[in-house]
C-alpha cells in the first residue's frame, strides 16, 4: 500500500508527468546517443537508476523514481562536475522507461547506458518459469542489437542480474545462464546485483561455468558489509568489483568503505574497482532531502583524498576503469561489423 500524501514535502509525492514525457517522434531523439557505447571523455557512474518503479513490491510510493524535472536538474549538475555517463541498471519488470532515458540524454547531455536482463527472484514475472534459457537470452540479444521496448535505445550492459540473500535460486541461475548466452552472442558485459554483498564469488563461478571470462563481469554491491574476503579473490580472479552503494550509510558506513578501498589499493588492485551510488528512491534526490547524485563527487571523493588516495586513483575508479570495462564491448561490437 502506498504511503499517505505528505503535505510537508509535496515534491516527494508529486506524480504529475513532466511535459517532456509526452510522446515524441523518433526524430526528436536523433541528437542523443542510442548505440549503447560509453563516452570515455569523463566520469561514469556504473550502477544507478533514473527511472525505476518497485513501489508495488515495496509498498511505498517512494520506490517510484520518476520525477523528471528533479532528475534533469541533478544530471545537469553532474555534467558540470565531469560526469559523462550513467549506467542505468533498471531492466524489464523493474519499471524501465526507455523514452524517459532518451529524453534525459537530450535534456542533460549525459550519456545513458541502458540495461537488459531480469533482476532477482521476487521480481520475476508470473510467466517466468515457462520461459526457456534460450528465450530469455533471445530477449536480451534483441534489446542489445535492435532496441528496447520499440525505441532506438539499445542496451549496453546485461544487468542488473541478481541473486537472493545467501543463495542463487534455480530461476536466478536460469537468468545467469541466459546472460552468458547473450554475452557470447553480443560481447556485451555483465553487471550483477548481490543482496547485501552475499554470493559474489558464487555468481562469478556460475558465469565462468557457463563460459564467461571474468574480465566481462562486474560484481555489484560489494560494499554493504565487511567483504574483503570476497572482494580480493574476485579481483585476483580478473573480475571487476563495484563499490556502488556509496552514501547508503544506514546499510554500511562510508568510513568502512574507505577502509576496504585502502586495503584494495595497498594490494595494487584498484585497476578493477568502480564506484557508484545506486539511487533508487525519490527520497534519495537532493530536492527531496536525500544525498543526491552528486554525493559521490562532492562528499565521498574528498573523503578519499583526505584518507590518502590520489586524484589519479579516484579518476581511475571513476573514469579509466569504466572506460576499460565498457570498451571491451566496443571492441567486440567493432569486430561484429
Amino acid at each position: 500500500m502506498d504511503l499517505p500524501h505528505d503535505p510537508a514535502n509535496p515534491i516527494l509525492w508529486n506524480t504529475q508527468p513532466h511535459p517532456a514525457l509526452m510522446p515524441l517522434k523518433v526524430n526528436d531523439h536523433l541528437a542523443v546517443k542510442t548505440n549503447n557505447l560509453l563516452d570515455v571523455s569523463g566520469y561514469t557512474y556504473v550502477h544507478e537508476h533514473l527511472h525505476i518503479d518497485l513501489s508495488d513490491a515495496k509498498g511505498s510510493l517512494d520506490c517510484r523514481l520518476d520525477q523528471y524535472d528533479l532528475i534533469v536538474e541533478e544530471l545537469r549538475y553532474l555534467y558540470t562536475l565531469g560526469v559523462r555517463n550513467i549506467v542505468e541498471m533498471t531492466n524489464r519488470y523493474m519499471g524501465r522507461n526507455a523514452a524517459f532515458l532518451l529524453d534525459l540524454m537530450r535534456d542533460t547531455r549525459v550519456n545513458i547506458i541502458a540495461s537488459t536482463g531480469y533482476y532477482k527472484q521476487p521480481f520475476f514475472p508470473a510467466h517466468f518459469s515457462e520461459l526457456s534459457v534460450q528465450a530469455i537470452a533471445d530477449d536480451m540479444i534483441a534489446e542489445i542489437e535492435t532496441g528496447i521496448d520499440g525505441t532506438e535505445l539499445k542496451a549496453g550492459v546485461i544487468a542488473e542480474i541478481g541473486s537472493s540473500l545467501d543463495q542463487i535460486t534455480e530461476d536466478e541461475q536460469k537468468v545467469f545462464a541466459a546472460a552468458a548466452l547473450a554475452h557470447q552472442t553480443t560481447g556485451c558485459p555483465i553487471s550483477t546485483h548481490t543482496t547485501l554483498s552475499t554470493m559474489g564469488r558464487e555468481q562469478l563461478a556460475l558465469l565462468k561455468a557457463f563460459g564467461v571470462s571474468p574480465e566481462y563481469v562486474a560484481i555489484g554491491h560489494c560494499d554493504l558489509r565487511d567483504n574483503l574476503n570476497t572482494i580480493i579473490p574476485l579481483l585476483e580472479a580478473g573480475a571487476w568489483v563495484q563499490f556502488d552503494t556509496i552514501g547508503k550509510n544506514n546499510y554500511y558506513p562510508d568510513s568502512r568503505r574507505i577502509t576496504m578501498l585502502q586495503e584494495v589499493a595497498r594490494r595494487g588492485l584498484l585497476d578493477r574497482v568502480m564506484l557508484s551510488q545506486d539511487i533508487t528512491r525519490r527520497s534519495h534526490l537532493k530536492s527531496n532531502g536525500g544525498n543526491g547524485f552528486d554525493y559521490l563527487l562532492t562528499v565521498f571523493v574528498p573523503r578519499l583524498l583526505e584518507a590518502g588516495f590520489s586524484q589519479k586513483q579516484t579518476d581511475q575508479m571513476l573514469r579509466d576503469n569504466p572506460a576499460r570495462f565498457f570498451q571491451i564491448f566496443k571492441k567486440q561490437s567493432d569486430m561484429k561489423r
